[in-house]
């Protein structure tokens, strides 16, 4: 196995994982969870009470949010396969620029409120790391100088 197809397979996982993300966000998420009211100082029920529609709109800011997610997770699976996989020139940028501005602003943001998920999201930035190291390792063995 070649390190592009091993930097491949990690980005596509990359791009799978956020598919699952997007997914978990549309059907399963709920509206405030434990932590959310946490970080506001207060509880889920005190926050249904004071703001009874918050839910509903919630649920659809984060149907949107996933939909994004699962879109983005498609597109990286794809770029995986074709352009990254060939090592077409800008490939590996727009990797490191997508996993840097997608799961690890979120992973950034997780810490910044502490959320329960953070070291889960921190794991899910490393199939970017691993498939960035790889293409960097391989790119390096096809032309020396680089």
């Amino acid at each position: 196995m070649t390190l592009r197809t091993l930097a491949t397979g990690a980005l596509a996982l990359g791009g799978m994982i956020l598919i699952g993300m997007g997914l978990w966000f549309v059907f399963l998420r709920p509206a405030l969870l434990p932590e959310d009211a946490r970080y506001m100082g207060s509880t889920v029920a005190q926050i249904q009470d004071i703001l009874p529609r918050l839910a509903p709109w919630l649920r659809r800011v984060f149907g949107v949010l996933g939909g994004y997610m699962l879109a983005t997770g498609l597109l990286t699976v794809h770029v995986a396969m074709t352009t990254f996989r060939s090592a077409r020139p800008g490939a590996t940028m727009v990797a490191a620029v997508s996993g840097l501005v997608s799961i690890g602003g979120m992973a950034v943001t997780n810490f910044a409120i502490d959320s329960d998920f953070k070291w889960l999201l921190l794991a899910f930035t490393l199939p970017w790391v691993v498939a960035l190291a790889l293409s960097r390792a391989d790119a390096r063995r096809m032309d020396p100088g680089a």
